[in-house]
């Protein structure tokens, strides 16, 4: 997926297509389309705090609210138990930026990478790595299209990431990948376990989301 030359555009909806089909308002113009960098991405969040990715020289703001954000939260703390006492890696929440291929920078909900992916080369301190997790989850937003999230799918197993969950809080569905058209869907009546990736880990489904759309006492 790396592009060397980001693709001319004759119309913005030749642009909306070739990003999957993103609402226009996540598409920022300032730098024109084509022409943004990392640069651009780590400037604005350190400046406005706000969370764009990179994709053929587009910035596209992150879909996420304050209902998936509950999600995601919910599900590090989850994984920060299982992976934190046992030493296996790192885990990311929802402004864990990385390359993962030049040109391309996503920013999943939740990741985890591995000791043995994790980048060791040195760099600045607060630049993008350049790495592929080994768990990838999205938690689903009303901006999130069908067509972007098939992207993101491409992306994710060409890059090598071994696992990703997609999160449904309306659907109330967790759609596991294994690989980009090997996946299968569970519902709150399923258990979510790490497979191969995280073995051992373990965690309900219903417990989880009950979690996450809690109200109060």
């Amino acid at each position: 997926m790396s592009i060397a030359t980001p693709p001319r555009y004759e119309t913005v909806a030749d642009l909306l297509k070739q990003l999957g089909g993103v609402p226009a308002a996540r598409i920022r113009m300032n730098p024109t389309p084509g022409t943004a960098t990392e640069k651009d991405v780590t400037k604005i969040h350190d400046r406005e705090g706000r969370l764009f990715e990179l994709v053929d020289g587009v910035l596209v703001e992150k879909g996420m609210g304050f209902e998936e954000a509950r999600f995601a939260a919910w599900l590090v703390l989850y994984l920060g138990n299982f992976i934190a006492p046992r030493k296996l890696g790192i885990f990311l929440g929802a402004d864990g930026m990385m390359r993962l291929f030049p040109g391309l920078v996503r920013i999943p909900d939740v990741a985890y990478i591995s000791w043995e992916r994790f980048p060791k080369s040195a760099r600045e301190r607060g630049a993008i790595p350049d790495v592929a997790p080994d768990l990838v989850v999205e938690v689903l937003s009303k901006s999130n299209t069908r067509k972007e999230m098939e992207r993101k799918l491409d992306e994710y197993f060409e890059a090598g990431v071994r696992l990703v969950w997609y999160v449904d809080p309306k659907a109330r569905t967790v759609r596991v990948y294994t690989a980009r058209y090997d996946f299968k869907t569970l519902t709150t009546d399923d258990e979510l376990d790490g497979g191969d990736v995280l073995p051992g880990f373990r965690l309900a489904i219903a417990e989880w989301f009950a979690e996450s759309e809690e109200t109060g006492p």
